[in-house]
């Protein structure tokens, strides 16, 4: 075999995948980096997260299983340590595992495959967050999602989540510095996973100033009257409480003018990290991609954050750029952020596992594309029951036994507004598509299992509360006494070995 490629990760958060179509990122997004990289690099527009939730997608995102395999149901679920991800295979190949930021695992493997963990995490690793299907009309307070995100958008120098993202992006580079000066000829993969653009809706003036009032794109569609939403939608408002909050016309301006503000504070993050990249040689055998787990609905239909399967909510951005290797295209197909692991596995030069939901996409890279049919699912909070989506052509269902079918036809209606599972002239269709979800899945069974869990992790949460507490948060721990200078190593030796270029390179 020869020498494998180095794979960058770049990882965002709640980042809207109709903002990244068929043409790569939307005309009035400021976003150098990413524009560079979509125009050299193969585009897959009909992306779809395994589920729209954080945690349950990143866990399938890493595993390319789906929720319903992983048992990550929702922001509270483990992931349990015998779950193989990427990570775990390309470090069993010769791979040297990085993760800087990001990436929601709850339980106590805070590594989880990887070797080295830069940051700890920005959300908690406990039981917590625990949806509790036995009290459906209930609403947990204290960590459900409501509107003030909304209503308090706008600018600010510093906020939790700026701070957290600046570090990654530092640990990042630093990384890459600390990659640079090993003598080991070894491919590494560094996950680098950021948490905006998702909400609270703040971001720096200088971001804020790049998209005025007056040049937002609209709305894609109107807001829609409580009482005409659909019944999932409508747990949805009752989730984030919107009864409380009076969203003015200005709120969600506003809200959307900094989400798009810090898409571009993302982006210059990324363009930090790609010239660290170069500076240390390694951009021309490294392997980009760039994903989210999930997206926002911004506004639409009355809607915000996620929880859906509406394309703002459920599609995401997926970007491969392969120096030297894949021209630049565009892939139609739909494709699943399930297919990550595969692809990764298979571009290193490794066998993909047989048993993922996901397919590598080196076919599709080669110009390889054909009919495919791509799963969602759904079973946290501001859901009573499973929720699933099947994608296949133009075509979306979404299936679940407590609401009333709903397929689209996305060339048609792409904003989801007609429903045709009723419509006679797609019987047909509606039936072929939803016999694909009855042979899949077992309804009864899934929710059984959701509700067994969720009751579970209650008991344990309440008792491991109760008493003497021990977190299993990720606290990195550096090796301070083997950093800059100390008397582990001779001075000459240590400065030369801290160097990239090393001074015999600089002179040659």
């Amino acid at each position: 075999m020869g020498k494998r490629p180095n794979f960058l990760i770049f990882m965002v958060d709640q980042c809207n995948g109709t903002l990244f179509g068929e043409d790569g990122p939307a005309d009035f997004l400021k976003v150098p980096n990413l524009r560079r990289l979509y125009g050299e690099g193969v585009n897959f527009a009909n992306t779809y997260c395994a589920s729209p939730l954080c945690a349950p997608s990143r866990a399938s995102f890493m595993s390319g299983l789906l929720p319903s395999r992983t048992g990550v149901y929702d922001n509270a679920a483990e992931f349990a340590s015998s779950i193989p991800i990427f990570a775990h295979h390309l470090r069993k190949s010769g791979y040297e595992t990085i993760l800087s930021g990001k990436m929601h695992f709850v339980g106590p493997d805070q590594l989880h495959g990887f070797e080295k963990r830069a940051t700890t995490d920005v959300y908690p690793a406990d039981f917590g967050w625990t949806p509790d299907w036995s009290n459906p009309d209930e609403r947990i307070d204290w960590w459900y999602h409501n509107l003030g995100s909304v209503t308090t958008a706008g600018v600010a120098e510093t906020t939790n989540q700026l701070e957290y993202d600046d570090e990654v992006a530092f640990y990042a580079k630093q990384s890459l510095h600390q990659l640079s000066r090993t003598e080991r000829d070894q491919p590494f993969c560094l996950t680098v996973s950021f948490t905006h653009p998702h909400d609270p809706f703040v971001t720096r003036q200088k971001y804020w100033d790049l998209y005025p009032e007056d040049e937002l794109p609209p709305l894609n569609d109107t807001a829609i009257a409580y009482e005409d939403q659909d019944s999932h939608s409508k747990r949805l408002f009752d989730m984030s409480d919107w009864r409380n909050f009076d969203v003015t016309e200005q709120n969600i301006i506003d809200s959307r003018r900094a989400y798009f503000g810090n898409i571009s504070y993302i982006d210059d993050k990324i363009g930090e990290i790609l010239e660290t990249l170069k500076a240390c040689d390694f951009d021309d055998d490294t392997i980009i991609l760039f994903v989210s787990d999930h997206g926002d609905m911004l506004g639409e239909k009355g809607l915000w954050f996620k929880m859906s399967f509406f394309e703002g909510s459920a599609r995401v951005p997926l970007l491969l750029h392969t120096p030297n290797q894949f021209a630049a295209a565009t892939v139609s197909t739909p494709a699943s952020t399930l297919d990550v692991f595969p692809t990764l596995v298979d571009l290193a030069g490794g066998e993909v596992p047989a048993e993922l939901d996901g397919i590598s996409l080196v076919p599709a890279l080669n110009g390889e594309t054909g009919d495919r049919v791509v799963f969602s699912e759904y079973a946290a909070e501001g859901s009573i029951a499973p929720m699933v989506m099947l994608r296949q052509g133009k075509f979306k269902l979404n299936v679940c036994p407590a609401d009333a079918d709903r397929l689209f036809d996305l060339e048609a209606d792409p904003h989801e507004r007609i429903n045709l599972a009723q419509d006679p002239a797609y019987s047909e269709t509606h039936q072929a598509l939803r016999a694909q979800v009855d042979s899949a899945y077992d309804f009864e069974s899934y929710s059984q299992h959701v509700m067994v869990s969720q009751q579970q992790r209650l008991t344990v949460y309440e008792a491991l509360r109760n008493g003497s507490y021990s977190p299993w948060d990720y606290q990195p721990l550096p090796l301070a006494s083997e950093r800059y200078m100390r008397n582990h190593k001779d001075l000459n030796v240590l400065e030369g070995a801290a160097r990239y270029p090393r001074y015999k390179d600089s002179e040659t």
